[in-house]
């Protein structure tokens, strides 16, 4: 069975703040360093795993951190064929 995470864009916008709720969302191993190319790192290396995004667009929109942050998400995405991004405009 494929998980299904659910994250709110709006939990994204700001470095430290974005990165503790990843890796609890995420259930990131505790290694995981809370920057992003370990986020990278350990999303190329997820086992199949849909991460449903709601208010991504205006997460792309807003420029900053968040923007960079969801770059790295879809970089992740294309890379590791178990991870499934899925955009909503709501939770």
């Amino acid at each position: 069975m494929v998980k299904t995470v659910y994250l709110d864009c709006a939990n994204l916008t700001q470095r430290e703040s974005a990165h503790a709720y990843l890796a609890q969302t995420l259930d990131l191993p505790d290694y995981y360093g809370k920057n992003l190319d370990a986020l990278y790192d350990c999303l190329t290396a997820m086992p199949p795993c849909t991460v449903v995004l709601a208010g991504a667009q205006a997460l792309r929109q807003s420029g900053g951190y968040g923007a960079k942050l969801l770059s790295v998400l879809e970089d992740a995405a294309l890379s590791n064929p178990a991870l499934e991004l899925v955009y909503t405009s709501d939770m």
